[in-house]
């Protein structure tokens, strides 16, 4: 056992998918803070009530460094667990060296950096949208595989310099991360080892030869009267920068499209005028709150902005080729996704002939 000693009141199953959301309906219904189990052990709190969240994310006495916090814990023992809190980065920090990372990061991320982007996921989504054209139109294809996972990959491993040969581990590696089920016990513990390889390389390779990428500027970045980052600092920050900064846009990107198609009234509405997207409550926390509010907000919704209506231009016919409830969720209880999106392309040249 690691964590608190209150004896759970539920285990929460590795498998993720769609029986995360039962599980979550489950919890949700037990109260706004349930003891819980999860694999390997690792007991938690988990915290179904948005209001609370909102109160628990900026207060001073909630930690995100499990390594001083949590009764019993070592690093490395769990190992779903161990990419996500045995860093130093942002991510685990508090106070005063929080507060030094993310100052160290924001001139990278400033609003005026990421709307320049702008035209960069425009060039990504064109060409991915040209490779979709080539498709059988009326032959199902994975949405997920061939056009949400690739933009913002693609973006995120320009944007740090990522060279192309390194690319397939990085995203080999956030796949095992991502997946609490279904990975062979060797691949899970050896993860933690890759990422450190595989970010080490970039830094090296960024040493030897720098470029107008991030992981240059994080490397030359200081601050008057603060140390630079170190070595493992900068590994332990690249990895989630990278990862995290693609995986939830490709979420975000993923979830659009499959509500979009499958609530066919509303996208004819949104199809005709994108500005009668008029959610009321804009008030969400999917990017957190308080002092780790995520720094790569804006990038995200810009990815989508580009992305969804760039494929609805071109595929305005697009329709998903199995029901809703059939688009399957991956091994997961850290990402919300889905593991494919089976859809219809239906371009337009093939309806007009």
């Amino acid at each position: 056992m690691i964590g608190f000693s209150t004896a759970p009141s539920t285990t929460v199953d590795s498998r993720g998918g769609t029986c995360m959301y039962s599980q979550i309906d489950t919890l949700r219904a037990q109260g706004p803070a349930v003891a819980a189990e999860f694999p390997e052990g690792f007991r938690a709190w988990v915290v179904t009530r948005g209001e609370v969240v909102r109160r628990l994310l900026p207060h001073p006495g909630v930690s995100r460094d499990l390594k001083k916090n949590v009764p019993g814990y070592e690093p490395g023992e769990v190992k779903w667990l161990s990419p996500w809190v045995d860093v130093e980065s942002m991510s685990t920090a508090e106070g005063r060296e929080h507060q030094r990372l993310r100052e160290l990061v924001a001139p990278a991320l400033t609003p005026e950096r990421i709307d320049a982007m702008r035209p960069r996921l425009e060039e990504i989504a064109a060409n991915l949208l040209d490779d979709l054209e080539t498709r059988p139109p009326d032959e199902p294809l994975d949405l997920h595989t061939a056009y949400s996972q690739q933009l913002p990959t693609r973006l995120q491993c320009d944007l740090y310099g990522v060279p192309e040969d390194l690319r397939p581990e990085v995203l080999r590696i956030l796949r095992v991360v991502l997946n609490t089920d279904n990975v062979p016990a060797e691949e899970s513990a050896a993860v933690f080892t890759d990422m450190n390889v595989a970010m080490r390389t970039l830094i090296d390779l960024k040493r030897r030869e720098p470029a107008d990428d991030l992981t240059s500027f994080l490397l030359a970045a200081r601050l008057d009267g603060e140390a630079p980052l170190s070595e493992q600092e900068l590994v332990d920050m690249l990895f989630p920068l990278i990862g995290d900064g693609s995986q939830t846009t490709v979420s975000l990107i993923d979830h659009t499209v499959r509500e979009l198609l499958a609530n066919p009234d509303q996208l004819k509405t949104v199809l005709a005028d994108p500005s009668r997207i008029d959610r009321e409550n804009e008030e969400h926390i999917a990017f957190g709150a308080g002092p780790h509010f995520c720094p790569g907000a804006r990038l995200a919704r810009l990815a989508a902005h580009v992305a969804v209506p760039a494929l609805f231009a071109r595929f305005p016919d697009l329709a998903l080729a199995v029901a809703p409830d059939e688009v399957r969720s991956p091994h997961s209880f850290i990402a919300n996704d889905v593991a494919a999106l089976p859809v219809v392309l239906r371009h337009r040249a093939v309806k007009a002939a």
